[in-house]
């Protein structure tokens, strides 16, 4: 069960990230469209993705550890050295990065919430294009260590 799970659960993660991809860019331009309700929806649809995701992910954490004694899958020793180049520097600033989303998430949902927007403003400036930058360099990451290199 743990093999099975270790190996199928990133496909599910890397979905997800494409997803809530998706929706942050819709609510992006929903927003920017003056459709503040369906802004709305989108945004907490991509944070309850991403919920989602950070859950699957810690999952895939714990099998991966079950099936092979190791936390983490290792990029392939024997990838270019350029591929390896790009993998650790799109990886290293997405993990940090991460780290921080949902933090920055739930402040812009509080925010908008209790009306003050002006404050969700200022926040999201920094907040969205972070919680992007999550979403879509761990899409890469997925397709770095189990597409173009596994």
């Amino acid at each position: 069960m743990w093999n099975a799970l270790a190996l199928y659960l990133p496909h599910l993660n890397a979905a997800l990230n494409i997803v809530a991809t998706v929706l942050l860019a819709m609510g992006l331009w929903n927003i920017k469209h003056g459709r503040a309700k369906k802004h709305k929806k989108l945004m907490l649809n991509a944070f309850f993705v991403s919920i989602a995701f950070l859950g699957f992910y810690l999952f895939h954490k714990l099998a991966l550890f079950e099936a092979t004694g190791q936390w983490n899958r290792p990029f392939p020793k024997d990838a270019p050295q350029a591929a390896r180049i790009t993998y650790f520097s799109i990886l290293i600033p997405h993990i940090l990065l991460a780290i921080s989303v949902p933090f920055l998430a739930i402040r812009a949902i509080y925010l908008a919430k209790n009306g003050r927007i002006v404050a969700h403003k200022k926040w999201v400036r920094y907040a969205f294009p972070i919680w992007m930058y999550v979403s879509v360099t761990g899409v890469l990451v997925y397709l770095m260590l189990y597409q173009l290199y596994a």
